[in-house]
Order: structure tokens, then sequence, then C-alpha cells
């Protein structure tokens, strides 16, 4: 029983943060350009340490931003060091104002569920 359980909720995080994390990285880079660490360290900070994406996963929903238009890259040096920062595109802005009212709804639902208890 307990397998099942635990089975069971490990999809329904996974199938429920994988959309959520698309959205945190798209309204974490409508304020500023940031590279890859800085986007899970703000994850990271903004969550208490509960929704971190693994940096795989982190990377490779950059990549499925990007390849859908809505985020861009740029390499700079930093410290010596090569790094690719990303930035939403005029794109990635219009698609986010129309998840943005996505969101709020899912709150709203999510407030009147609670008021029926």
């Amino acid at each position: 029983m307990f397998d099942r359980r635990e089975k069971a909720l490990r999809k329904l995080r996974k199938d429920l943060r994988s959309g959520l994390y698309s959205y945190l990285v798209l309204s974490l880079l409508e304020k500023e350009e940031l590279h890859g660490y800085a986007i899970r360290k703000r994850l990271e900070k903004l969550s208490d340490g509960r929704l971190v994406p693994s940096e795989g996963a982190l990377y490779d929903i950059l990549k499925s931003l990007k390849k859908t238009g809505l985020v861009g890259d740029t390499w700079a040096e930093v410290g010596g060091r090569p790094r690719k920062y990303y930035s939403l595109t005029k794109l990635g802005r219009e698609v986010l104002e129309e998840l943005k009212g996505e969101i709020m709804t899912i709150e709203l639902v999510l407030e009147r569920l609670e008021g029926e208890k």
C-alpha cells in the first residue's frame, strides 16, 4: 500500500511541477537576465527549498523554452568563466501575461475549494 501511495505522489508531483517550473522560470526572467545556477538558487530561496528542479531538469526546461521562442540566451564572461544568461523574448512576455491569467484562475478555484470545507 505504501509503495502505491509513494508512486502516485511522485507521478502527480512531477506532473504538477513540470508546468509550474516553466511558469516560475518565465516569471523570474521577466524581472532580469539570469544564468541557470542563479535561476535554481532563486527558486530554492523563494520556495524555502521545496520547489527546486534538478540541474538537468532546469536545463531541459530552459532548452524547451528556448526552442519555443519564449527565452533567448547570450554568453558572458564572469570571473574568467563563460556563463549563459537567459532572458525573456517578446513572445515570452506575451505568453507569460496569458499564463498569469491562468494562474489567477487556478488560485481562485483553490480558494473556493478551501472555502467549501
